[in-house]
């Protein structure tokens, strides 16, 4: 019964390729035998769809700064590569509870600027960053 089924099945899914391939002289249409496609001209746009404006972007601030940390002692070199001023600031968290951390002064570096910021702990350093403001 199970193959009767299947051939009816598949005689069923054979029988539409058949009839929709060409008899005899005929030859399957070619490219050149496809019909062109159809614009409606209507349907195109007169002018390209409105973009949103962009948001304006925020002007690079900040000077690159390199902090080498050596014993108890921290050394910060910093160069602004941009047109506005940076105030620099070195902040040096010692490793110890009784060794007072430091926030050394700012430190204006003008456009194309370089400056050194130097600090230190009693002992170890736990930490050293470099802060940036606008003046």
């Amino acid at each position: 019964m199970s193959i009767l089924v299947t051939s009816v099945i598949l005689t069923g899914l054979l029988i539409p390729g058949a009839a929709a391939q060409p008899g005899g002289d005929e030859s399957a249409p070619g490219p050149e035998a496809v019909a062109p496609a159809v614009v409606e001209l209507a349907e195109i746009p007169v002018e390209p769809p409105a973009q949103p404006s962009l948001p304006t972007a925020r002007e690079l601030f900040g000077a690159d700064c390199d902090t080498a940390i050596e014993g108890s002692q921290v050394t910060a070199h910093c160069h602004n590569a941009y047109p506005e001023t940076d105030l620099v600031r070195l902040h040096v968290e010692c490793d110890r509870w009784w060794d007072v951390d430091g926030d050394g002064a700012a430190v204006a570096v003008g456009p194309a600027g370089r400056a050194e910021l130097a600090g230190r702990c009693w002992k170890e350093v736990r930490s050293a960053w470099v802060s940036h403001q606008r003046p």
